[in-house]
């Protein structure tokens, strides 16, 4: 079975196919909405996305050497998101699905970045550790035979901000012309002098906002790779602590990093190495696949129509608050 899957969830408007015959992705083509000096403004994204979708639906065709009769269903990301972003790749699957008689398939955007995530390191009952730009969560899912599914339960997540939304917001603070977290982790590497910043864990959550506020009233006044280099510890650090209580709570042995920011390879070795002092593992899946993309949707479709879970192509819907633990 060949399915097509489209995420649109914020500043990513991706198309990948996944052939669960041959159980390979076959294409993962993207359009990436840049902002200059501000945050991601919903509507020009929107904009950007729907201007980009048939262009790249048609490479991601043509890398896997396939066309739209080839094609067995079609996925998109539902949520969590930005409404006008999700609306833009539903409205685009949703045509798909019409023109070409083809099940349509609704994917929890987290559910996607865990499947994909799952498929790469063959972990087979870990917890999962999800960090992104909108959120962060620690996650157990419900292992049946071999398969890792929902009902999903939240152990903890932030209290107010995610992750990648800290480090975006810094960068933005401290000038840079495209505020992301990828300019703070450079200028991190690059730090010396590690500076006490406040510290939030509440149990198995944890809290970012005080974090951003006092290096926010740093800048000029630090050295700035020294800066972001604190900052990005102390958030860690927060992070590892809550896994670590959740590790102790499930006694899991296995421990999965995904979503945007595991791009990140400090924070993933700062999770190996609190694992392996309990005896446990833990990795993540390739960067192309913890960026946002269109290859996780499509693989995560393939498992949601494996669960029956697809609709008619008038029947779409988005929401932008769909919970991991709402599936």
């Amino acid at each position: 079975m060949k399915i097509l899957g489209i995420e649109s969830t914020a500043h990513t408007l991706g198309v990948g196919i996944y052939d669960s015959k041959k159980d390979e992705m076959r294409s993962n083509q993207k359009a990436y909405y840049k902002p200059v000096n501000e945050g991601i403004v919903p509507r020009k994204a929107a904009e950007y996305h729907a201007l980009n979708a048939n262009g790249v639906i048609e490479k991601a065709l043509n890398e896997a050497s396939l066309e739209m009769k080839d094609i067995d269903a079609i996925a998109y990301s539902a949520g969590p998101g930005l409404g006008p972003c999700l609306q833009t790749g539903a409205t685009a699957a949703s045509f798909l699905a019409g023109k070409f008689e083809l099940p349509l398939i609704p994917v929890n955007h987290p559910h996607a970045h865990i499947t994909v995530a799952r498929w790469q390191t063959r972990f087979d009952d870990p917890l999962i550790i999800y960090v992104s730009g909108g959120n962060t969560q620690i996650i157990t899912g419900t292992k049946k035979s071999k398969e890792f599914l929902p009902p999903f339960s939240v152990l903890g997540e932030t209290l107010d901000i995610g992750l990648g939304n800290l480090f975006d917001m810094l960068s933005r603070e401290m000038g840079d012309e495209f505020g992301h977290g990828s300019i703070v982790a450079a200028k991190a590497a690059k730090g010396k002098k590690y500076h006490l910043m406040p510290y939030t864990v509440k149990g198995v959550n944890f809290a970012f906002s005080g974090l951003f506020t006092f290096a926010k009233k740093r800048i000029g006044k630090m050295d700035e790779n020294d800066l972001c280099y604190s900052l990005m510890e102390t958030a860690f650090a927060e992070v590892c602590e809550a896994a670590e209580r959740a590790l102790m709570l499930t006694g899991k042995k296995e421990i999965i990093v995904c979503g945007g920011v595991a791009q990140n390879e400090r924070l993933v070795q700062k999770l190996e190495s609190m694992a392996k002092l309990h005896g446990a593992r833990a990795a993540t899946c390739d960067k192309i696949y913890n960026a946002d993309n269109g290859a996780m949707i499509a693989l995560a479709g393939f498992f949601e129509f494996e669960r029956k879970k697809s609709i008619k192509a008038d029947e779409f819907w988005t929401d932008q608050k769909w919970r991991i633990d709402l599936i």
